[in-house]
């Protein structure tokens, strides 16, 4: 869908998740966490900011939203027993992480057999290009230039001058090899359309989504 945003879609892809135990990676302030246990899940939503786990707790508060939050290391997830949970998702914190395979193992541990891991990275194309907005109202019609080159993974320095933030380049190939070393079956891998009317990188898709499942030994 081309007016679909890259969140509504990772959120699609994991289906039906009332009564399930979900894992949420990076939960931010807390709006995805707080409306996947609106539906009827089990929500433990981590942050490597206590900050942002703080906000998410206050937010949950407000809402009577009743939340497991712990701020830790993304690939910290010792509190959680082998086994207990159905799916994890994370929608950004994954980009900035240089090596994404500590992360992966542990999923692999903490999700039951079958079990779904959604994750959403920044298309490796639109970090080599120019971040500038095109200007309100002008058509996309130059030509795209790339500053970089796809096989650079070197941090790239995206957000604001006033809150930057670091993400790094993860190639397709890579974060497939990765997965199946860990011992997922990657079922669905989407680059969806940036939505009409988007400044910018039109013509290169912001993300790539990425479902895989937990193989049974």
């Amino acid at each position: 869908m081309a007016d679909e945003t890259p969140r509504a879609a990772l959120r699609r892809m994991l289906g039906h998740v009332a009564g399930k135990r979900v894992l949420e990676l990076g939960c931010g302030p807390g709006e995805a966490a707080i409306g996947l246990a609106r539906e009827g899940a089990t929500v433990i939503a981590i942050d490597s900011a206590a900050a942002h786990a703080d906000a998410a707790r206050a937010a949950a508060q407000e809402a009577e939203v009743r939340l497991e939050f712990h701020a830790t290391d993304l690939a910290d997830l010792a509190f959680l027993r082998a086994d207990s949970v159905d799916v994890a998702v994370s929608a950004d914190a994954l980009a900035g992480l240089p090596d994404l395979d500590r992360v992966f193992r542990q999923v692999h541990r903490v999700l039951r057999t079958g079990g779904i891991f959604a994750f959403a990275l920044p298309h490796p194309m639109a970090l080599c290009m120019p971040a500038e907005a095109t200007p309100e109202g002008a058509l996309p019609l130059t030509r795209p230039s790339l500053t970089r080159s796809y096989f650079d993974d070197g941090q790239v320095n995206r957000g604001t001058e006033a809150e930057p933030v670091t993400v790094y380049p993860h190639q397709i190939g890579t974060v497939f090899t990765s997965l199946q070393r860990a011992g997922f079956r990657i079922d669905t891998l989407l680059e969806p359309e940036p939505p009409r009317g988007a400044a910018g990188r039109v013509l290169t898709p912001e993300a790539v989504l990425w479902r895989a499942k937990k193989e049974g030994v």
